[in-house]
């Protein structure tokens, strides 16, 4: 049996399927607590949620705000609050897309790329403090698969 067969196979009373749950939830519990804490030492009006579209916009900028809309699998409208309120912060700034008059790109500000640089290198570090006893390629694995389930529709999450 393949590995998807198996995981479509398990049913709501599966001790893994629990345990993913469980941890699941735990982490998501956690990130969202932990970004509170990083977007406030981006700037201490962030919204929580942004700092992940400041990690989005650093690693793919500049972007369109439908793509990110998209990828975040959010509304339109929400997009353009959050990019609005980034904006009257002075992180991010937005320029003519030159393949389309209509549309902008986003990209972040000289001040939004310096304050998310210190605060993202110190998140790595802590990271790495609490997964210093883990082999390196355990920590290469549990970005596989993270990445995995996030690349996969979100459905239940």
């Amino acid at each position: 049996m393949t590995d998807a067969r198996n995981a479509a196979d398990a049913t709501a009373s599966d001790p893994s399927a629990d345990a993913l749950e469980r941890e699941l939830t735990v982490l998501f519990r956690r990130a969202r607590a932990a970004s509170g804490e990083l977007a406030r030492a981006v700037h201490p009006e962030l919204e929580p949620a942004a700092y992940g579209l400041l990690v989005r916009l650093q690693e793919v900028e500049p972007e369109r705000a439908t793509d990110l809309a998209s990828y975040f699998g959010v509304g339109k409208a929400t997009m353009s609050r959050q990019l609005r309120a980034l904006e009257v912060l002075g992180l991010v700034a937005r320029e003519p897309d030159p393949a389309d008059g209509r549309a902008f790109l986003m990209r972040l500000t000289a001040g939004g790329r310096e304050r998310f640089d210190r605060v993202r290198e110190a998140r790595r570090a802590a990271y790495l403090r609490q997964l210093s006893s883990w082999h390196r390629t355990d920590i290469a694995d549990l970005a596989r698969l993270l990445h995995a389930l996030n690349e996969s529709p979100p459905e239940v999450l």
